[in-house]
């Protein structure tokens, strides 16, 4: 896997890396290149007061819900971030570790980019507020598959 490094030393992989996303509280970053479950919903009531002429209820909003939000194919080198992710999953913890969490859509028609990001500069942002891990899933590991160490 080809890697871009800067001035500083940091790197990351040149694929399809498209979202940049950073927790708050929590230094450093993370690249994905699949983001699922952006949604947002309102539970319809209805509503029909005892007095009313019409048999017809009236619709009211209810409850707001969000969905999950599912980041794939992630890569990062800090260890905070990762720290992050292990302590909204550990079996044994205080507090869940809620932060709010923003996802940055990044322009990949720019070509390389000439500095590492670490903060969300663009205009396609996502923010998720208190937030937390809910499911970790890392990929297979398999000793006979030769891309296991690239």
């Amino acid at each position: 896997m080809a890697t871009y490094e800067n001035s500083k030393g940091l790197s990351y992989p040149l694929t399809k890396m498209n979202f940049l996303v950073t927790v708050d509280g929590v230094s450093g970053t993370a690249a994905f290149s699949e983001v699922t479950g952006v949604e947002s919903s309102v539970d319809v009531i209805e509503f029909r007061q005892g007095n009313a002429n019409s048999l017809a209820p009236v619709k009211i909003p209810g409850l707001v819900k969000h969905g999950n939000v599912t980041l794939k194919f992630g890569y990062t080198l800090d260890s905070a971030f990762k720290t992050w992710v292990q302590e909204c999953v550990s079996e044994v913890r205080g507090e869940i570790p809620r932060n709010n969490v923003q996802i940055e859509m990044i322009d990949i028609n720019g070509g390389a980019p000439q500095t590492i990001a670490t903060a969300v500069t663009g205009t396609r942002v996502w923010i998720l507020t208190n937030a937390w891990v809910t499911k970790y899933n890392a990929p297979d590991l398999d000793a006979k598959d030769q891309r296991c160490g690239d």
